[in-house]
């Protein structure tokens, strides 16, 4: 990565084990560049679909979900500082994950992403989708993304 100044660090993380590979790099790329690295968890709103309509979350179940994402983010924080990271916070977004993520780092102007990747393949991928390929795809700044395995040998 020759001249690579990237100051404002965003890792999305989903509290994953690609996202907690992901974290690692994050908060090394932070350490090394003396910059700042953002945890955001990006969640879409709960919802159900049954023949006669859809059903949305409650305000209650939209409260708890973002109780418990906060408590997860605080956590992962500590990690992220743990491993060196000079400046952590912490955001979180609700919508379409891919979206709300480029969003996000549009608005902040990150440098960079640093996401973890699942490596589904096949009928997987394919029902699942790839948030990090979303991501790659619409992204305006460099994406780096990790697989939990660390590189092929």
């Amino acid at each position: 990565m020759p001249n690579a100044d990237w100051k404002r660090i965003c890792c999305p993380i989903d509290f994953s084990d690609a996202s907690r590979a992901a974290m690692e790099v994050a908060a090394d790329l932070a350490r090394r560049n003396a910059g700042s690295l953002t945890l955001l968890h990006a969640y879409p709103v709960p919802g159900y679909t049954f023949p006669d309509g859809s059903v949305v979350a409650s305000p209650k179940m939209m409260q708890d979900l973002a109780e418990q994402a906060k408590r997860h983010l605080d956590e992962w924080r500590r990690e992220a500082e743990a491993l060196g990271a000079p400046a952590v916070d912490t955001a979180t977004a609700v919508g379409e994950p891919a979206a709300e993520i480029v969003a996000w780092a549009a608005d902040q102007r990150a440098d960079v992403l640093v996401l973890g990747t699942h490596g589904r393949t096949g009928l997987e991928h394919a029902l699942m989708g790839s948030v990090a390929e979303r991501v790659v795809r619409r992204a305006r700044c460099p994406v780096v993304t990790v697989h939990p395995h660390g590189p092929a040998k």
